[in-house]
């Protein structure tokens, strides 16, 4: 796969700034997609939903739990965790930015919903996607990783820029940081 390393555009800060003051926006770097090492590159180096990507790789379906979001015109942020349906443990923590102006106004209703995680909404409506991944990040040990996943103590991780083309059109950015892996 060939991303920059420091993609342009797509920004962490700017998926962060419609929340005000990021006191949780972790320290991170841009890694290039070799540099991502198992088992986060399988979860994370590819061009699939992540809602997908993690229920396969934790075998169990995820739900969506909204931190904050925020609708201005027909753009809507939203900062969610995916926590697994049987046991609860979030496995993944992520930001997007959806222009509803691209979505129909089922998916736009669904969305803003937000009962249900993104990358279900879309394949459920049949909409035509690519997932674009435009940078990797190595998230540093941080009080908002540990916050996000639950953990004793702040343990590195790593996640993903990315955009969602919808029916042909850009229509979703997103950040998606999976949990860290190994002991809690």
């Amino acid at each position: 796969m060939n991303v920059p390393t420091r993609p342009l555009g797509l920004s962490v800060e700017d998926l962060f700034a419609p929340f005000g003051p990021a006191d949780d926006l972790p320290p991170y770097e841009f890694v290039r997609p070799d540099a991502v090492p198992p088992p986060y590159c399988d979860l994370l180096v590819h061009r699939h939903h992540m809602t997908v990507t993690v229920e396969s790789y934790h075998g169990d379906l995820v739900d969506v739990r909204i931190l904050a979001r925020k609708l201005e015109g027909d753009s809507y942020t939203r900062k969610i965790v995916l926590a697994l349906q049987g046991s609860g443990r979030v496995v993944q923590f992520g930001i997007a930015r959806v222009h509803l102006d691209y979505c129909s106004q089922a998916v736009r209703d669904a969305i803003i919903a937000g009962r249900t995680p993104l990358g279900r909404i879309l394949i459920q409506h049949n909409v035509l996607r690519v997932v674009e991944p435009t940078g990797f990040l190595r998230v540093a040990a941080g009080p908002a990783t540990a916050k996000w996943f639950g953990l004793a103590a702040p343990r590195a991780t790593y996640g993903r820029l990315a955009v969602i083309y919808c029916d042909g059109k850009e229509a979703i950015e997103v950040l998606e940081i999976v949990a860290p892996e190994g002991d809690s």
